[in-house]
C-alpha cells in the first residue's frame, strides 16, 4: 500500500511525505500504525499534553489511541494541512472489536509526483481555544484557507455545526418553496 510515498524534509513542519508516483482519488495510501494503548495511558504521556503542540498519537476509537512513537509507520510523517489532499478514515470489523480497528489514508483527490501528503488533524481542545493554545498548535501549512492552528475548540466546532446546519435547512427551505412556486398543474399552468 505504501510503495508509491516516502518521508523527507517538508516546507511545512520537520518531515514530510510525499508521493514517488502518481495517487488517484480515493486511492488506500497508507495505514496508520503504532501501539495500541487506552485513553488513560495516552493522557499519562508527557508527549500527549495538549501543552505539547507536537504528538504521533492518532484517536482510533472510543477505547483506544495509536500510539506512533512505538512501532509507527511512515504515515506518523504525514503533516497537517488545512487544505488537505488526503483524509483519514478509521475501517472498523465485522466482529466489532475495537481492537482490531485500523486507520487508513486515503487521496482525497489525484496527488502528482513529488506532492506533499496531507491531512486535517482535527486536534480537538476542550473549552475555549486560547491565544496560546493557538501559538503552540500553530499551523505552518502555507494554505489560502489556513486558520493559523491546527487545533480546534470542541465548543467553537459544535456552534460551527449548529451554523452550518441551521443555513442547510434555509438552503433547502428556500429551495422547497421555489419548486412548489414553479409547479403546474395538469393543464400546465402555474399553481399558485
Amino acid at each position: 500500500m505504501s510503495t508509491k510515498i516516502q518521508r523527507r524534509r517538508s516546507k511545512i513542519h520537520g518531515n514530510g511525505v510525499f508521493a514517488k508516483e502518481a495517487i488517484r482519488k480515493g486511492e488506500e495510501i497508507v495505514e496508520y500504525k503504532g501501539q495500541l494503548i487506552s485513553h488513560a495511558e495516552a493522557d499519562a504521556l508527557h508527549y500527549g499534553d495538549v501543552m505539547s503542540g507536537h504528538t504521533f498519537l492518532f484517536t482510533l476509537n472510543d477505547d483506544y489511541i495509536i500510539d506512533a512513537n512505538v512501532g509507527g509507520s511512515v504515515a506518523k510523517w504525514i503533516n497537517h494541512s488545512c487544505a488537505p489532499n488526503c483524509v483519514a478514515f478509521v475501517h472498523g470489523t465485522d466482529d466489532n472489536d475495537p481492537a482490531k480497528d485500523r486507520v487508513i489514508i486515503e487521496a482525497l483527490r489525484d496527488i502528482g509526483p513529488g506532492e506533499e501528503l496531507s491531512y486535517d488533524y482535527d486536534i480537538q481542545i476542550p473549552g475555549k481555544l486560547t491565544k496560546e493554545l493557538k501559538t503552540i498548535w500553530a499551523c505552518h501549512c502555507g494554505a489560502k484557507n489556513c486558520t493559523g492552528s491546527m487545533a480546534k475548540s470542541r465548543k467553537e466546532e459544535k456552534k460551527k455545526e449548529k451554523r452550518e446546519k441551521k443555513k442547510l435547512k434555509e438552503k433547502r427551505s428556500k429551495k422547497e418553496k421555489k419548486e412548489k412556486k414553479g409547479k403546474k398543474d395538469k393543464k400546465g399552468r402555474k399553481k399558485k
